[in-house]
C-alpha cells in the first residue's frame, strides 16, 4: 500500500493551516532555527482570518489611556462569562499590545489618529474602544503583512493539501501527517519532530455560516482521532450579523464595525429593538431622544454604551428574539442601518468592504437603506485542549493555535480577540513546537502498518462507489445541526440530533466517490470531508445536551438562566476506540491576585 505514497517530506515543524495563527506559529519557529513546513487545504492568503474585518484586540491605551491589560483581562473574561481558561485570557490580554506592535513594524498599515497613532474603535463587550484596525478590512491587512514576513524566511509553503490522519511513533507522540494533493489525488506524507494544528473552525457544519468551504473542522478531528482532548465543544457563536439576502450569499459576515460606528438594530416596525433586550445585570439610563443613541447601559464599571455593542450573543439571540415573535424583516432577519446615522462620505471611508460588498452582491447602497442581517454560525469557542503557556495539546508532539484551539474564549468569545488570539498563541505554538522539536535528535520514525492503515481509510470511498451519495450526506448534516443543534437548543431537540448522528454516522460510513479518478474528485473529497464534519457535530451535540443551562454561545430555552454549578466546570471530548465521551472536568481556579480584579463586580 505504501507504493500510493508520491512523496515523503521531513520537517522539524509541521503546520496544518495558514491563517494568522499557522503563519505567526511558522515564523516563530523559523526564527528559532527550525525547518518548517505550513500545509493548508486551500489557496495561501484565503484563509477564514480574513472574514475577521472590524479589528484586532489590544490594550494600547491610544484612545482611551485609562486602558490597560487588566481591563481587557476583565472585559474577556466577563463575556467568556467567567468559563475562559484564566491564564490563556491573561497571557492574552499583557502580549496583545506586543503583537500588534509587531506587525505594524512589519508593515501592517493600520489607520491612524490624528498624533499619528494606531487608531482604535469600538466593539462589543470592550469597555474602551481597542480595536486597531485597517478600514473593514483588518483580517486581510493581519494575512498580507504574516504572509509577506512568512515568505521572506524561506519557509516551505505547501497548498491545496488535504490532510486526512495525524500518525504517530512508537511512543505514540505525533510524527506525521498524511495528506493528498487535490488537483492530482496523489498522497503526500509529512514528518515532523512537532506538528502544530492552526486549521481554523467548523462552521460548514451548519446550513447558515460566514466560514467558507474549507471549515469542516478537520484540525478538531484530526486531533480528536489521534486522541486528544477537545474542550467546550457545545458552545458556538452565532455573528449577529450575516448577510441574509440574497440566498446565494448568505451567512456572508457584516463586520460589528458596522456597529461600532453607529449603526443601529431596527424591527420590521422600525422599532430600535435593542433597548428590550438588555440583561438584568446592566442598568439602564434613558434621555431623550432613543433614537439618536443618548440612551444608553451601564455596565458597572462606570461605562455607558449603545445596547448594539452589548456581547455577540446576548445581540445574536435578541436579533433571533424578534425574527421568531414575528417583526423580522421580509427575508428572515432583521434591519441594521448606519444610513440614518452617518454621511456617505463617512461610510464608505470607514466600511468600504461593506459598501461594496452590499452593493455588488445584494443590489443594496447602504449610505441610503438598511441591511437585511440575521445571526450566523462564525466561529467555535471550543477546541483542541491545550497548555495555555506553551500550547501543546494532551497528545504528545501535537500543538494547536487559534480557532482549532479552545479555553481562551470561553463561551463566548469578543469581537476582536480572535486576531489577537491568532498572534498571541501562534507565537506561543511557534515557539514551543521548535524546542521540543530542537531537542529530538534522532529521525522519526513512524511504522509502515500505521501508514498503509491511513492510507486504506484514505481510499475507501472508492470502494463505495454505489454507496451514498457525499454531497446529500452534507447537506443532511448541516440541516441537522441548522435545526436541532443551532442559536437556541432545547432537550429534545438534542436528544433527537444524537439519534439523527448516529444514523448520519452510519452514512458517513457509506459515502462513495462517484468516479474512479482521484484527479479533482470534489465527492472523494467530500467523502473524506463529511469524517471532519460528523466528528464535529457529534461533539457538539453531546455536550450541549449535558450542558443543563444558558451561558454565552450556548442558550437553552428549557433552562434559560446560567446555573452556577455549571459555571465551575469544563465539557472534555475524548475518543477511544471509535467511542465519543464527554466528561466535567473542574475548572481551572483564578489566582488571587487576578481575582481581585473582579471584586467589584455584581453577583
Amino acid at each position: 500500500m505504501t507504493d500510493e505514497l508520491n512523496e515523503i517530506h521531513s520537517y522539524d515543524v509541521v503546520i496544518i493551516g495558514a491563517g494568522g495563527a499557522g503563519l505567526r506559529a511558522a515564523i516563530e519557529a523559523r526564527s528559532l532555527g527550525c525547518t518548517v513546513a505550513i500545509v493548508c487545504k486551500s489557496l495561501l492568503g484565503k484563509a477564514h482570518t480574513v472574514m475577521a474585518e472590524g479589528g484586532i484586540a489590544a490594550a494600547l491605551g491610544n484612545v482611551w489611556k485609562e486602558d490597560n491589560w487588566k481591563v481587557h483581562f476583565r472585559d474577556t473574561m466577563r463575556g467568556g462569562k467567567m468559563l475562559n481558561n484564566y491564564r490563556m485570557a491573561e497571557l492574552h490580554a499583557k502580549e496583545a499590545p506586543e503583537r500588534v506592535l509587531e506587525l505594524e513594524e512589519w508593515g501592517a498599515l493600520f489607520d491612524r489618529t490624528k498624533d499619528g497613532l494606531i487608531l482604535q474603535r469600538d466593539f462589543g463587550g470592550h469597555k474602551y474602544a481597542r480595536l486597531a484596525h485597517v478600514g473593514d478590512r483588518t483580517g486581510l491587512e493581519l494575512i498580507r503583512t504574516l504572509q509577506q514576513k512568512a515568505t521572506s524566511m524561506d519557509i516551505d509553503v505547501f497548498m491545496e493539501c488535504k490532510i486526512v490522519k495525524l500518525l504517530k511513533d512508537s511512543s505514540g507522540a505525533v510524527a506525521g501527517a498524511l495528506g493528498f494533493w487535490r488537483n492530482s489525488g496523489e498522497f503526500v506524507l509529512f514528518k515532523g519532530k512537532s506538528f502544530i494544528l492552526a486549521a481554523g473552525g467548523i462552521g460548514k457544519s451548519w446550513k447558515f455560516t460566514s466560514n467558507s468551504w474549507e471549515s469542516t473542522g478537520d484540525g478538531h478531528a484530526l486531533a480528536a482521532l489521534a486522541g486528544a482532548d477537545l474542550i467546550d465543544m457545545e458552545f458556538v457563536q452565532f455573528h449577529p450579523t450575516g448577510m441574509v439576502w440574497p440566498l446565494s450569499v448568505r451567512g456572508l459576515l457584516v463586520t460589528e464595525g458596522v456597529r461600532g460606528d453607529g449603526g443601529i438594530l431596527k424591527n420590521s416596525l422600525g422599532k430600535r429593538f435593542m433597548f428590550d433586550y438588555i440583561p438584568e445585570m446592566f442598568a439602564k439610563e434613558t434621555a431623550d431622544s432613543e433614537e439618536e443613541g443618548d440612551r444608553w447601559y451601564d455596565d458597572k464599571a462606570n461605562n455607558r454604551r449603545p445596547p448594539e455593542l452589548l456581547p455577540r450573543d446576548e445581540v445574536a439571540r435578541s436579533i433571533n428574539s424578534e425574527v421568531k415573535a414575528g417583526r423580522g424583516s421580509p427575508h428572515g432577519g432583521v434591519f441594521l442601518d448606519i444610513a440614518s446615522r452617518r454621511s456617505p462620505e463617512y461610510i464608505k471611508r470607514r466600511l468600504p468592504s461593506m459598501y461594496h460588498q452590499f452593493k455588488e452582491l445584494a443590489d443594496v447602497d447602504i449610505t441610503k437603506t438598511p441591511m437585511e442581517i440575521g445571526p450566523t454560525c462564525h466561529y467555535v469557542m471550543g477546541g483542541v485542549r491545550v497548555d495555555p503557556d506553551t500550547a501543546a495539546s494532551t497528545l504528545e508532539g501535537l500543538f494547536a493555535a487559534g480557532e482549532v484551539a479552545g479555553g481562551m474564549h470561553g463561551s463566548n468569545r469578543l469581537g476582536g480577540n480572535s486576531l489577537s488570539d491568532l498572534v498571541v498563541f501562534g507565537k506561543r505554538a511557534g515557539e514551543h513546537a521548535a524546542k521540543r522539536a530542537l531537542g529530538i535528535s534522532k529521525e522519526v520514525q513512524i511504522e509502515e502498518a500505521e501508514i498503509n492503515l491511513a492510507l486504506s481509510e484514505a481510499l475507501a470511498p472508492f470502494n463505495r462507489s454505489d454507496g451514498e451519495n457525499p454531497f446529500t450526506v452534507q447537506h443532511e448534516i448541516q440541516e441537522t445541526m441548522q435545526n436541532l443543534v443551532g442559536i437556541i437548543r432545547n432537550q429534545s431537540e438534542l436528544e433527537q440530533a444524537q439519534v439523527e448522528i448516529e444514523k448520519l454516522k452510519t452514512r458517513v460510513s457509506q459515502a462513495g466517490a462517484t468516479i474512479s479518478s482521484r484527479r479533482f474528485n470534489s465527492a472523494w473529497h467530500t467523502a473524506l470531508d463529511l469524517i471532519s464534519m460528523i466528528t464535529v457535530s457529534e461533539s457538539v451535540a453531546k455536550s450541549a445536551l449535558i450542558r443543563k443551562e444558558s451561558r454565552g454561545g450556548h442558550t437553552r430555552e428549557d433552562y434559560p438562566k446560567p446555573d452556577p454549578e455549571f459555571g465551575k466546570i469544563n465539557h472534555v471530548v475524548r475518543i477511544s476506540n471509535k467511542e465519543m465521551s464527554v466528561v466535567a472536568e473542574p475548572l481551572p481556579q483564578m489566582t488571587p491576585e487576578l481575582a481581585e480584579i473582579f471584586k467589584d463586580d455584581v453577583k
